[in-house]
């Protein structure tokens, strides 16, 4: 029985589990063409696993690798802030998980920091036709028992953690999926009848290094600044010694 009902399977979700993928984003795209309604993708191992900017994915024992796939109604640009949706999820099951609530920040776009390190990430995918949106997938990896070793770590980049080698915890990628889905569906529901801000102000409210001096590159250029917020599109603000700078996309260096 779940307590207050935080952790039974959301009504309407399907729940697909493989030994073995390619990647559950690739799987997600198969799918989706018949797709009944929003449907997890949880795989024990993903051959052709990949990050942010197509970057591999480093997919180690004990790993959770999953896709939620769905075919939302809303502009592109309101699907995506789903990121910030999926990144609320992330940070209840953390919680959920270990009751520690001040060990875990989420770092813009969508990175889940768990005592500074990065504990998990976010891949977002989508196809369709112009303002059509045929199916959207949000790729999620969180290292529960290992964390990548030896990986290429960028100058300034925060280091990979995982959840059992920071806390002590070890929980199976079904136990953790059975964290995740609900605490997304309750976010989702609060995003599909209010909008963005209520999720915007709950995501803000768990910021890594919100008022401090972060770096925020792009593939043109670098901005050093102040991190002021993020506003209602999901942009990034920066107060800079020159001028407030608004970025759609980035990689955020502290």
């Amino acid at each position: 029985m779940s307590i207050n009902g935080l952790t039974a399977w959301p009504e309407g979700v399907g729940k697909r589990v493989l030994d073995q993928v390619d990647s559950t984003n690739e799987e997600a795209r198969r799918i989706a063409p018949g797709l009944l309604g929003p449907t997890w993708i949880l795989a024990h191992r993903q051959t052709a696993g990949r990050g942010r900017r197509g970057r591999a994915w480093a997919d180690p024992r004990g790993h959770f690798s999953a896709t939620l796939v769905m075919r939302p109604s809303e502009p592109p640009a309101q699907v995506a802030l789903r990121s910030f949706v999926a990144s609320l999820a992330l940070y209840d099951a953390f919680v959920m998980a270990t009751g520690r609530a001040d060990a875990f920040s989420l770092k813009w776009p969508n990175d889940v920091l768990l005592n500074g390190g990065k504990v998990a990430g976010i891949l977002l995918e989508s196809a369709g036709l112009g303002a059509t949106v045929g199916h959207f997938a949000i790729g999620i990896g969180v290292n529960l028992i290992d964390a990548p070793v030896g990986a290429a770590i960028e100058g300034h980049a925060v280091a990979p953690v995982s959840l059992a080698g920071e806390t002590g915890i070890s929980l199976t990628p079904e136990e953790f999926l059975d964290l995740l889905a609900p605490a997304y569906a309750r976010h989702e529901a609060t995003f599909t009848t209010y909008g963005f801000a209520p999720i915007r102000e709950a995501w803000l409210a768990r910021a890594a290094r919100l008022g401090e001096v972060i770096t925020a590159r792009t593939t043109r250029s670098e901005h050093v600044g102040r991190f002021d917020t993020v506003d209602e599109d999901g942009n990034l603000v920066l107060s800079t010694s020159t001028s407030r700078v608004v970025i759609p996309a980035a990689e955020i260096f502290f």
